[in-house]
């Protein structure tokens, strides 16, 4: 990966839509070199994939929130991952070294809503802690980082 991909990237990071051509014209290369490029980063698995950001507020998710989690034993491990993979208002989860084996990112509609995710949670075989923090505010909340400057335009 080159400065000219890491250009690309930082377009596509903005707007995953963004056509070939209009990539070209902000990079200064032709369409077919930005389509190759973007065709040997997908195929290479650097582009993982495009999505939709959703705004969780819209969509009636009001309650966003931060548990760590704690195993008895790494044996759990699978088992616990296997469960998180399957919920769907869990976000992101993180192994850690520290206090706390796993950081869960969640998002639901009310703190009712978390209550039941977190007995769930607590019931899986092996968690022995968690400890939940209220997200107040959205602050920052970047997808990925791209190595480099800001994409020129």
């Amino acid at each position: 990966m080159d400065q000219m991909d890491c250009r690309i990237l930082h377009i596509l990071k903005d707007n995953g839509r963004e056509t070939a051509s209009d990539i070209s014209k902000k990079v200064h290369l032709s369409v077919s070199a930005v389509l190759d490029r973007i065709k040997k980063m997908e195929e290479s698995g650097l582009i993982k994939g495009y999505t939709v950001v959703v705004d969780s507020k819209a969509m009636g998710n009001d309650v966003t929130a931060l548990m760590e989690i704690s195993l008895e034993h790494p044996r759990y491990h699978d088992s616990f991952t296997e469960v998180i993979m399957e919920h769907p208002n869990i976000l992101d989860c993180y192994y850690l070294t520290g206090d706390y084996d796993f950081v869960l990112k969640i998002s639901c509609a009310s703190s009712d809503e978390l209550e039941r995710i977190h007995r769930t949670i607590k019931s899986v075989p092996g968690v022995s802690a968690t400890r939940t923090h209220f997200v107040l505010k959205e602050i920052k909340n970047t997808y990925s980082a791209i190595p480099g400057e800001a994409a020129e335009s």
